[in-house]
């Protein structure tokens, strides 16, 4: 499957566009994680749980995005983007979204 930001692939031509698909998942800190990044904050320098945690999250969104066009019998996602939205305190929703295609060489 190919993903990508642009709306085009270079060197192949797109024959029929499916639709949208989407993947998206919603995580949670806990108590221990968010004190820890409370104190990293005072200090300065990365949130590595945090950074951790979105980087499964917008793994997770990818896979499920794939599932759905590949259900569709994509070839590629085209203008995929991210969205974050916060759900509550300590709870985010992570958006994949993309258009799903049908691509041949050119």
């Amino acid at each position: 499957m190919i993903l990508t930001t642009s709306d085009d692939i270079p060197g192949k031509r797109r024959v029929k566009t499916l639709g949208l698909v989407k993947g998206n998942t919603i995580r949670a800190t806990h108590l221990g994680r968010d004190i820890l990044a409370f104190l990293r904050n005072l200090i300065g320098g990365e949130i590595t749980d945090y950074t951790k945690i979105l980087a499964e999250a917008r793994e997770q969104s990818i896979d499920r995005m794939i599932a759905e066009a590949e259900k569709l019998g994509a070839d590629a996602v085209v203008g995929v983007r991210f969205v974050t939205t916060e759900m509550m305190q300590g709870a985010a929703e992570l958006l994949c979204y993309g258009t799903a295609v049908k691509i041949e060489d050119e």
